[in-house]
């Protein structure tokens, strides 16, 4: 697999790209933002690693703005020393898949990689979802409710399907973060709770029935009723 590494710290960026080839991937590396962005339009990377602080064009714009142009298959891991569930969110909401704290060992972010390449992998069978009159289309990366179409972010369409094909399960704080984010987080943290509130304002507000309810001390379910 081809990764673009966009990292401007040449110490970083060079561990990094030996590590990564010393277990068969190819590397390019880009050392600030604008070269980054042009690299990544391409289209020809299977995964984009992209460092939050970098010169001309911050990570955050990378991540947004290629999401904006239509870039969303491709898997954007994103490093920063930011460390705050503000920061974090900030990252994810700007359609990062990922997100690994500075420092880190190389294993670490090994296994991020691993773990985005697999997703990106499985072909789910079933390809369009319904709950109620919700309707998600994986393929076209589009939900409608009511035949009204809803923009969500890429993190939050991820959620939605994971909530979706768990339909009628309650679903613990732990096992989102788990399987949706695949980061193993500080006790504590609320990104979970703050996405489903993102959730709620665009699925639920002002359309019936409610779709995604909290069992207190449990965790969050979808269900029709």
């Amino acid at each position: 697999m081809k990764i673009l590494l966009i990292e401007d710290e040449p110490s970083v960026s060079s561990f990094i790209k030996r590590g990564l080839e010393e277990h068969g991937f190819e590397v390019q590396q880009a050392f600030d933002g604008d070269t980054g962005f042009r690299l990544a339009r391409q289209g020809l990377f299977g995964l984009i690693i992209l460092d939050l602080i970098l010169p001309h064009k911050n990570g955050m714009e990378v991540c947004r703005e290629l999401r904006e142009e239509g870039h969303k298959d491709v898997p954007i891991l994103m490093l920063t020393a930011l460390s705050t569930t503000s920061d974090l969110v900030a990252g994810l909401e700007a359609g990062a898949d990922d997100y690994l704290r500075k420092p880190f060992k190389f294993q670490e972010l090994l296994a991020r990689i691993q773990a985005l390449s697999r997703r990106r992998q499985i072909m789910p069978n079933n390809r369009k979802l319904r709950v109620a009159n919700l309707e998600m289309d994986l393929d076209g990366k589009t939900v409608t409710r009511n035949g009204k179409e809803i923009t969500l972010t890429a993190k939050e369409f991820n959620l939605l399907e994971y909530f979706i094909r768990n339909k009628g399960r309650v679903i613990s704080r732990n096992t989102i973060l788990e399987q949706v984010w695949e980061l193993d987080f500080d006790t504590g943290t609320n990104v979970v709770d703050v996405y489903v509130n993102y959730l709620r304002k665009k699925v639920d507000k002002g359309f019936s029935p409610k779709l995604i309810h909290t069992v207190i001390g449990m965790g969050y379910v979808v269900k029709e009723n």
